[in-house]
């Protein structure tokens, strides 16, 4: 990963409230990131899918229905990233080169199914911890304050449960800024 850039990522989307504005942000400040969408919510919203993939953006498989890894039989969690990957497929006519575990939890079955469906498991370096009780957003920007260069950045632009994206737009342009200001720039992820 280059040492001037930073890579910024977004799961659990595409949310039709939230994606939209994180979409806005990132293109009035000339940016661009990687969403990790899930399967199920990419055909629920497929213009929203296609619209992020013509901005330039970069698509991650973040499986079918963001079932957690550890809970659920082999079979099960190999049916999960095959059928994330073929949503996102079908949608954008496109595969997916990226997987994300649900809550970054690695398992074994899960990462050789990525690997067979030409996909790269990437995880992160921060996280914004824009979820639960802690993702206010001044919490959000502190944490943010700590990405340096070469790191890869977890936000969510899908509200998925305990997700706060309301949060995380309060200080998403200052972030991006700030980057700026510091010789960072976003980049997609290598392939």
């Amino acid at each position: 990963m280059s040492t001037d850039r930073v890579y910024l990522t977004f799961d659990d989307g595409p949310d039709p409230e939230w994606t939209p504005r994180v979409l806005d942000v990132l293109e009035q400040a000339h940016v661009k990131a990687t969403f990790f969408a899930i399967g199920q919510h990419a055909q629920r919203a497929p213009d929203l899918m296609r619209r992020i993939h013509a901005a330039g953006h970069a698509v991650g498989n973040h499986t079918f229905s963001h079932r957690h890894p550890w809970f659920m039989s082999q079979r099960t969690a190999r049916a999960q990233v095959r059928d994330g990957a073929n949503a996102l497929s079908d949608v954008l006519g496109v595969a997916p080169r990226f997987y994300r575990p649900p809550h970054g939890r690695q398992r074994a079955c899960m990462s050789d199914e990525a690997q067979r469906c030409g996909e790269q498991v990437v995880l992160w370096d921060i996280s914004a911890v824009d979820w639960g009780p802690l993702g206010a957003a001044e919490g959000i920007a502190k944490r943010l304050d700590a990405v340096k260069s070469g790191d890869v950045v977890l936000m969510h632009d899908g509200r998925n449960q305990h997700n706060r994206p309301d949060q995380l737009l309060q200080i998403l342009p200052l972030f991006l800024r700030k980057l700026s200001d510091r010789g960072l720039q976003p980049a997609l992820l290598p392939a």
